[in-house]
């Protein structure tokens, strides 16, 4: 990489780092009336904890060996001291208390819009990338950032009022001992500069193979029957070792080379108070022998070296932990870049302008010379055309990745066709709003879908304000009534994360009882009856023809048994329709559906 390269690179990483700042500190601000109160307290606090050394050092110089001690001095000056700190600790558990409900309150503001974002991404979005990754940045990162705006957040502020107010008052102590400061606390900033530059990337790291691994955990765990019965356990093991040796590997190196950052920084703070003890020593003894003038800038008391060297702590201290707590930071900026660009992604296109909501008076629809691939140089339809008349029903067949769920996605307008038409009663799909042409669809598919919930609002999610009386109607038209009311709480019955607690079959039953109790205008089944039985398929296909009666239908099916009496089947090859038709017609040419039919039956 050249120097230019290396500059631009430079120059667009502090942008963004700038630009996180920005869009971090924007919601800090939004809860100003938590904001403003904690920098007041962290003024408060801060000032008092520094007036402490004042108090303590005038103490000490009200015992002398020539007057003696002065004890009313001591015991004032100490219960101010005591005084100063108990107040500046309470302030500060205040502040404490402050940051941590401020930064859940913007933790929580962040983890909807994040989610409520989500949903708006077009299925694209999804389709690239792993759930687990996506869970990762609505927990871990967003917590990063959470540790980051209760705790750190609060030493930073602490830090900078503390370095400013302990050099205002070391400066009036001693202007020649802070000389030694303008040597250590340069090459502290230098070196804390030139660490973070070689860490930032290494965070970055940390955060992208946490992803790879929880991406891998979650696609894993979803398959686990599948592992067990092919005996894959220890491939499967050893390829998570794998990541999680590259995940230790990015934390160890980012942890390892940020830690170092703070001990480099604290030897050189605790050489510059070598350096102020021994001046001070130096100073003090020329005071006590009378070779620098009462009152003089070289002039300093034993009480003056004791504040100095306490502010000098305080003064260094801050310095030190803002280099243990900057790699905090740059995991929290790494973190919400990750954040941020799931908020900047582009949301799924809106309606055209002048869309308008679809009502359906036929249920016609028409695909004209369709073509569309999910990326440019590969297509997966290749001029699709064809009609599906109203109220008929549309078998599609045709091998694996033909192109058969493409159309279903199309239907419902989760992709867009590259070139052509889809029309809905002979005008262009893309005139009508995503919303009222999805709810003209019901969709009953092979991945069974079961929110957490009992089995009842599981049925009565197909229709909002659906009764009672009509979900059980539902449920025994999809022949999973007696099954329900053979559960201890019937209805009741509280389903566990997507149904893990039911057979695939029941699953299905009830995702077809859903769609039973819908009453959208169109149906599209996708391998709906793939999970169950063939005594209860033939059962539910009965329930299916009562189902499908006057909508416009499209059937997605592998076992063409259940396809005989459609009005039109399509059958699809290589993105292609080769052959439309019905049943009869089809088995009398003798083509693919032919070979394909009897294959099934031989």
């Amino acid at each position: 990489m050249t120097d230019k390269e290396q500059n631009i690179k430079s120059n667009e990483e502090r942008k963004s780092v700038k630009g996180i700042l920005f869009r971090l500190c924007g919601y800090v601000f939004k809860h100003w009336y938590l904001f403003i109160p904690a920098v007041l307290l962290t003024l408060l606090a801060n000032q008092l904890s520094l007036l402490g050394p004042k108090y303590s050092g005038q103490a000490i110089d009200a015992i002398t060996l020539a007057t003696g001690v002065d004890f009313d001095s001591v015991s004032g000056n100490v219960i101010k001291m005591l005084i100063c700190y108990v107040l500046s600790a309470i302030m500060s558990y205040l502040l404490a208390v402050i940051m941590m409900y401020m930064s859940q309150k913007i933790v929580y503001t962040m983890r909807k819009q994040v989610f409520e974002k989500l949903t708006t991404l077009p299925i694209g979005y999804f389709d690239n990338h792993p759930t687990g990754d996506i869970i990762s940045h609505i927990s871990y990162d967003i917590d990063t950032i959470n540790s980051t705006l209760s705790h750190d957040l609060v030493q930073v502020m602490t830090s900078l009022y503390t370095v400013l107010g302990s050099l205002i008052f070391m400066w009036n102590i001693s202007k020649p001992m802070i000389l030694i400061f303008v040597i250590t606390v340069p090459a502290a900033i230098l070196f804390t500069r030139y660490r973070s530059k070689k860490v930032k990337p290494l965070f970055k790291l940390r955060a992208k193979k946490l992803g790879e691994l929880n991406g891998y955990a979650e696609e894993m765990l979803s398959g686990c029957r599948t592992i067990q019965a092919y005996e894959r356990e220890n491939e499967i093991g050893g390829r998570f070792d794998t990541r999680n040796e590259d995940a230790m590997d990015a934390y160890y190196n980012a942890d390892y080379y940020g830690a170092t950052l703070g001990p480099s920084v604290n030897f050189i703070n605790n050489l510059s108070i070598s350096l102020v003890m021994i001046l001070g020593g130096i100073l003090y003894m020329l005071s006590q022998s009378g070779a620098v003038k009462v009152g003089g800038m070289f002039f300093i008391t034993l009480g003056g070296i004791a504040q100095f060297v306490q502010y000098s702590r305080k003064f260094a201290g801050p310095i030190n932990e803002f280099a243990n707590i900057l790699h905090e930071f740059q995991s929290a900026f790494s973190a919400a870049d990750r954040v941020f660009k799931i908020l900047d992604e582009n949301p799924e296109k809106e309606d055209i302008e002048g869309a308008v909501d679809l009502k359906l008076t036929k249920g016609c629809v028409e695909f004209s010379d369709v073509v569309f691939g999910y990326t440019p140089t590969k297509r997966i339809l290749k001029g699709i055309s064809m009609v599906a008349d109203p109220g008929k029903t549309i078998a599609i067949v045709g091998p694996t990745g033909a192109g058969k769920t493409t159309i279903i996605s199309l239907l419902m307008r989760f992709y867009d066709p590259d070139s052509g038409v889809i029309t809905i009663d002979g005008d262009d799909a893309s005139c009508f709003t995503r919303k009222s042409l999805r709810s003209a669809y019901t969709m009953v598919l092979q991945d069974t879908w079961l929110f957490y919930g009992t089995i009842y609002d599981n049925i009565a999610y197909g229709r909002e304000g659906a009764s009672e009386e009509e979900v059980i109607l539902a449920a025994k038209a999809a022949k999973i009534h007696n099954f329900i009311e053979s559960l201890p709480d019937g209805y009741n019955t509280v389903i566990s994360d997507d149904g893990i607690n039911i057979s695939k079959g029941q699953k299905q039953l009830i995702t077809i009882a859903r769609a039973m109790i819908s009453d959208s205008p169109m149906l599209i089944l996708d391998e709906a009856t793939s999970n169950v039985d063939s005594r209860t398929e033939i059962q539910i296909q009965e329930a299916m023809n009562e189902l499908m009666r006057g909508r416009t239908c499209f059937i997605i099916a592998h076992r063409l048994s259940t396809i005989q009496n459609c009005d039109k089947i399509i059958v699809l090859q290589n993105g292609v329709i080769t052959e439309f038709g019905t049943h009869d017609e089809l088995m009398s040419k003798g083509g693919f559906y032919s070979t394909l039919y009897n294959s099934q039956f031989s």
